[in-house]
C-alpha cells in the first residue's frame, strides 16, 4: 500500500476537497485526485462520494481517515521536527574521551560547545580502551593514535609532540652511553634509546634512559618529574605549563612522530547533526593559532 497516497487521502478529507487540499499543499488538484483513485483502486472499495458536494467520504473512507489520521499526522510533525533539527543540533550527544584528554582540555572545551549549542545535551564517559560505536551507545569517541577502523571516520585535531624533560637539578649525561635516571611509562623497553634534538643547539643526541619509576600515566610520570625523580620522554602540552615556570627544563623534542589525537564516529553516509557540529567545533577549538 502506498502511504504517501494515504496522507494524500486524508489531506483532501481534512481540508473538505480537493481544491482547498490543493491550496494548502501547493499540489495539483489532478495529482490529489490521481492519487485517491489509486488508493481506492489498490482498497478496492470508494473512499469518496464523486459528484457530491460538498465532499463526502464512504463508510470505509471515514473509517480510514478516522484510523490513520492521527498518526500520519505525528509522522508529518515528526518528518518536519527532522527537517528542522538539520540545521539545529539538538539532542544528547555521547562521547568517550581518554583520561588524558578529558583531564587537560575537556571542561573548557565541553563549556564552549555547549554554549554554542545549548540544545545538545553533551555525556562524557572516560575510557582510554576500545569502544565499539556499532552499537549505537556512543556517537563519538576522542582518541590518541588510534588504530586504523573501516568502521570509522573522523578527523586528526590536535598533535603533541613527545618532549625530553628533567627537573632543574638533574644533570645532563655527559655523552651518549652514559645513562640517567628516567621515569618510564609502563610497558616501555628497558635498554632502548631516545633519539632527542637539543632544545639548545639543534644536535641530535642519543639519551640511554635507566629506569627508576614506571607509571602508567603521563600526568603521573610528570609529576614524578617535576618531584625530582628523573627525566622522562611525555607530551609537550602537559608539561608546557612547568618548562615555562622553570619546574622542568627541558632537554630536547624527541624524533619519534607525534602524538595525534583524533575524534572518530562511526562511518555512515549520513551523519547526525550534532556530531558533525562537535566535529567541526572541536577541529576550530584546537586550530594552531588559537591560544587557550
Amino acid at each position: 500500500m502506498d502511504l504517501a497516497a494515504i496522507t494524500d487521502f486524508n489531506l483532501v478529507a481534512k481540508h473538505g476537497g480537493f481544491g482547498a487540499a490543493s491550496r494548502a499543499s501547493a499540489m495539483s488538484k489532478a495529482t490529489l485526485s490521481r492519487r485517491v483513485r489509486e488508493l481506492e483502486e489498490s482498497l478496492g472499495v470508494r473512499l469518496i462520494e464523486r459528484g457530491v458536494r460538498p465532499l463526502q467520504l464512504t463508510e470505509e473512507g471515514a473509517a480510514l481517515y478516522a484510523r490513520t489520521e492521527e498518526p500520519f499526522g505525528a509522522i508529518a510533525d515528526t518528518v518536519q521536527a527532522i527537517k528542522a533539527g538539520l540545521k539545529h543540533p539538538s539532542g544528547r550527544l555521547r562521547i568517550s574521551a581518554p583520561l588524558l584528554f578529558v583531564n587537560m582540555s575537556l571542561g573548557p572545551l565541553a563549556a564552549a560547545f555547549v554554549a554554542a549549542y545549548p540544545d545538545v545535551l553533551l555525556e562524557v564517559t572516560t575510557d582510554d580502551g576500545f569502544v565499539d560505536l556499532r552499537d549505537g551507545a556512543i556517537d563519538v569517541v576522542i582518541r590518541a593514535n588510534p588504530r586504523p577502523d573501516d568502521d570509522l571516520v573522523g578527523r586528526c585535531f590536535l598533535t603533541n609532540p613527545l618532549v625530553l624533560v628533567a627537573p632543574p637539578g638533574l644533570p645532563r649525561p655527559a655523552d651518549d652511553h652514559q645513562p640517567f635516571p628516567a621515569v618510564m611509562r609502563t610497558g616501555m623497553e628497558d635498554g632502548e634509546t631516545w633519539i632527542v634534538v637539543d632544545a639548545a643547539n639543534g644536535a641530535t643526541r642519543h639519551y640511554r634512559p635507566q629506569a627508576v619509576l614506571r607509571l602508567s600515566s603521563p600526568l603521573s610520570i610528570r609529576d614524578a618529574v617535576v618531584a625530582g625523580a628523573g627525566a622522562a620522554l611525555v607530551p609537550v602540552a602537559i608539561v608546557a605549563a612547568d618548562v615555562a615556570a622553570g619546574r622542568l627544563v627541558q632537554w630536547g623534542a624527541s624524533t619519534r612522530p607525534p602524538i595525534e589525537v583524533w575524534v572518530l564516529h562511526a562511518s555512515r553516509r549520513l551523519v547526525s547533526t550534532k556530531v558533525s557540529a562537535f566535529v567541526n567545533f572541536i577541529c576550530e577549538y584546537f586550530k594552531p593559532t588559537e591560544k587557550r
